[in-house]
C-alpha cells in the first residue's frame, strides 16, 4: 500500500448482486459504498474494498478460505478474520502470488486511540517499511519482525477522514502459511510506547497496490500463545524461561481477556497481568 491507508478506498463490490451471494461464490470486481463490504460468511467477518481501477475476482470459500485474482491501477484489499479481532492464535496457510506491490498480512483497526495495523507475514516488490520509524523487533512465532509506525494525516478510516498512527510488525523472513500469535506482537508494540485501544476488526489480509497477483488464502483460530515480547524500546528480545512448576501458562504467554478461552493459571513465580480489557499476561 506504500503506508497508503487501506481504507482509502471504494469498495470491491458484487456485480447486480446482495453481499450475502458471496457465500461460496465467484463475483467480479466491481465498485460499491465502503459499508456493504463487510459481512459474515461461513463463520467468519470478511471485508472487501478497491479504488480506482481495480480489476479482477473475490471469491469465498469454505470456512475460513477466499480466493483473490487482482489487477490494474489502484488499491485492493480483501480477507477474512474476525469483528472484533483482539490477541488470539492466527492460523493460516494457502498460497499468494504477487507481482509488483502487495503485502500479505494481519491486518486491523484499534479505537481509542484510533489505530490502523499489519502483522506482514510476506511482501512483493515494495518494503512497507519504507518511510517509516523504526522502533525494534519482535520474536515470535519462530520468527523476528521489524516494528515500525507512521503517522497518517487527513486519511480515510474506519472513522471516517482522520490522523491516526499505523502500527507495522514486517516479518524479515517472508513466509506464506504458520501461526500468527497477535497479542505477542500488541506486548511488543507496547513495549516500545505505541499504546493500544479497543479492538475493531482483523482481518488474514491479501492487499495489492497498482499489481497484479493472486492469492488463496485458508485462516482459523488456534490456541497457542506465543514465545516472546520485547523488554523494552530497542531492538533487543527477550524469550521466555523454563516453565516452572504450579501453573500452565508461562511468562509472557496470554493468560486472559474478552474472548480468550485458554489457560489462566501462569507458572510460578509470575502473575497473570491485566494489559487491557482484550489481553492479560503472565508477567
Amino acid at each position: 500500500m506504500a503506508y497508503k491507508s487501506l481504507l482509502s478506498l471504494a469498495l470491491l463490490a458484487v456485480t447486480a448482486a446482495a453481499l450475502d451471494v458471496f457465500d461460496n461464490s465467484t463475483e467480479i470486481i466491481g465498485k460499491r459504498s465502503i459499508p456493504n463490504g463487510e459481512g459474515t460468511n461461513n463463520g467468519y467477518f470478511y471485508s472487501v474494498y478497491s479504488d480506482s481501477s481495480v480489476t479482477g475476482t473475490y471469491t469465498n470459500g469454505a470456512g475460513g478460505e477466499y480466493t483473490l485474482t487482482w489487477g490494474g491501477s489502484g488499491d485492493v484489499v480483501v480477507g477474512k478474520g474476525w469483528n472484533p479481532g483482539g490477541p488470539m492464535s492466527v492460523e493460516y496457510s494457502g498460497t499468494y502470488a504477487p507481482n509488483g506491490n502487495s503485502y500479505l498480512s494481519v491486518y486491523g483497526w484499534m479505537t481509542s486511540p484510533l489505530v490502523e495495523y499489519y502483522i506482514t507475514e510476506s511482501f512483493g516488490t515494495y518494503n512497507p517499511s519504507t518511510g517509516g520509524t523504526h522502533l525494534g523487533t519482535c520474536t515470535s512465532d519462530g520468527g523476528v519482525y521489524d516494528i515500525y509506525t507512521q503517522t497518517r494525516t487527513n486519511a480515510p478510516s474506519i472513522s471516517g477522514t482522520a490522523t491516526f498512527q499505523q502500527y507495522w510488525s514486517i516479518r524479515q523472513t517472508h513466509r506464506v502459511g504458520g501461526t500468527v500469535t497477535t497479542g505477542n506482537h500488541y506486548a511488543c508494540w507496547e513495549s516500545v510506547g505505541l499504546p493500544l485501544g479497543t479492538f475493531n476488526y482483523m482481518i488474514l489480509a491479501t492487499e495489492g497496490y497498482s499489481s497484479s497477483g493472486t492469492s488463496t488464502i485458508t485462516v482459523g483460530q488456534g490456541t497457542g500463545t506465543g514465545s516472546s515480547a520485547p523488554t523494552g524500546p530497542s531492538s533487543t528480545t527477550s524469550t521466555p524461561g523454563s516453565v516452572p512448576t504450579g501453573g500452565s501458562v508461562a511468562e509472557w504467554g496470554q493468560c486472559g481477556g474478552i474472548g480468550y478461552s485458554g489457560p489462566t493459571a501462569c507458572a510460578s513465580p509470575f502473575t497473570c497481568t491485566v494489559i487491557n480489557s482484550y489481553y492479560s499476561q503472565c508477567l
